[in-house]
């Protein structure tokens, strides 16, 4: 092009000017096709990074597996790596069908959330933050307000499915999909089974169990009304079986077949009724057994008689040993998190109950399950009967006793029981 201009311009002077114009014009249209073509292939290049991105993000799912049999510990609550196989139970099958849970009047499957197409992610505080903005996550903490009363069957109905959809997404987000989840006989053992009525009701200590268990052997036949049990036959009767007493494939089918229960209580509010329970009225096992580890190790100047009796643990020392990871002494059922109690995660409860409306929730369970209609959840209070009920007033006196750390890690500590089970913060000052 430059020659011809230059030939054009030894021939043609009086064009001169009005080629010259036009040899400029050229190079903007091709440089404006060339960053066309230039965007076209940065789009293309990011829409390919996106999906990329997409692919690495996607988890492993927990699965449902067999359950594996395992020796029966000599601590209840010791961590599974003090757990040991029985030689006389390595024969067991080594495969089992997915647990398909069945269909209640409550549980409506397709309307509720796959954990399969949640990716999983570990509990940072930035994560936390972002799941608490996400819309799905906000609608559903705003959907169940603690204390509420539910009036109709529709309205609890619906409740239970926003809990359970809830807890299916809280679970696949921060389940680990670098390992297969397995069900062993430990995530099962504080399991009550009731065979008739078809109900597999987990244990949460201080949310109600004692009457529960009353129900169980009510509904087992072993008693005509919960008010004739006495504590002692509800707690040391051994009245009641656990899903871990029997064998694998008795395990796997009530798994499949049977109604799992879960009814809990707001973190903190258990802790304190544990604590008020176990520590300030007469104990011939926790003052001994936890009592004087904690006065040894958490209190100066500590006098013989509360190192001899471990009775007087204050909360704060409480707390210390709560939170301490050289714990003097091990962790027990009473305020053990839900979510190490009754595996959530993995057993996938089809009815998930909470101590605020205790009384009206249980007995929408017993008539969806059939039981007999004069049965219905008692209101008595099991031990120290005079005491004043732990409320949330109750709680936040005992709390306001901590500085303000030692509650940011108290709330840590529950977590996943704050989020997974739909509780609000406790204090205004927690993250």
């Amino acid at each position: 092009m430059w020659v011809e201009c230059k030939v054009l311009e030894a021939g043609c002077g009086g064009r001169r000017r009005s080629l010259r114009s036009t040899v400029m014009r050229l190079p903007c249209s091709f440089w404006f096709l060339l960053l066309v073509g230039a965007g076209g292939l940065l789009l293309l290049h990011l829409q390919d990074l996106t999906e990329t991105l997409q692919q690495q993000n996607q988890g492993s799912k927990v699965i449902f597996s067999q359950v594996q049999a395992i020796r029966k510990e000599p601590c209840p609550y010791c961590p599974d790596s003090y757990r040991q196989s029985d030689p006389a139970e390595d024969n067991l099958p080594r495969s089992a069908q997915p647990v398909q849970l069945p269909v209640f009047p409550w549980v409506q499957r397709s309307s509720l959330i796959n954990p399969k197409d949640i990716s999983a992610a570990h509990v940072t505080k930035s994560h936390r933050k972002l799941l608490l903005k996400s819309g799905l996550l906000v609608q559903q903490l705003n959907a169940d307000p603690p204390g509420q009363i539910k009036e109709s069957p529709e309205q609890l109905t619906q409740v239970q499915l926003s809990r359970q959809r809830l807890m299916r997404e809280v679970c696949a987000k921060y389940t680990s999909g670098s390992t297969k989840q397995t069900i062993t006989r430990m995530h099962v053992s504080r399991i009550f089974v009731e065979d008739k009525h078809k109900l597999l009701y987990c244990e949460v200590p201080k949310a109600g169990c004692s009457n529960w268990k009353r129900v169980l052997m009510v509904l087992q036949g072993l008693a005509s009304s919960t008010g004739e049990i006495q504590h002692d036959e509800v707690h040391y009767g051994n009245h009641l079986k656990r899903l871990d007493s029997f064998d694998q494939n008795g395990i796997i089918r009530r798994l499949k077949t049977y109604t799992k229960v879960l009814f809990l209580r707001e973190p903190f509010e258990r802790l304190v009724s544990a604590f008020r329970d176990k520590f300030e009225s007469p104990n011939s096992y926790y003052h001994p057994v936890f009592g004087k580890p904690i006065i040894s190790k958490y209190r100066s100047n500590a006098t013989q008689y509360a190192l001899r009796t471990g009775a007087g643990v204050t909360f704060k020392e409480f707390i210390q040993y709560l939170l301490d990871v050289h714990r003097p002494v091990g962790m027990d059922i009473h305020w053990e998190p839900v979510g190490h109690l009754c595996s959530p995660c993995l057993l996938d409860y089809d009815f998930i109950g909470k101590f605020e409306t205790l009384e009206e929730e249980a007995n929408f369970l017993l008539r969806s399950i059939g039981a007999p209609s004069n049965l219905t959840f008692p209101s008595f209070k099991d031990r120290n009967p005079n005491a004043e009920r732990t409320s949330l007033d109750i709680t936040r006196r005992y709390f306001a006793q901590l500085n303000v750390t030692e509650r940011q890690r108290a709330y840590d500590f529950y977590y996943m029981d704050y989020l997974m089970f739909n509780y609000s913060k406790p204090f205004k000052d927690l993250y």
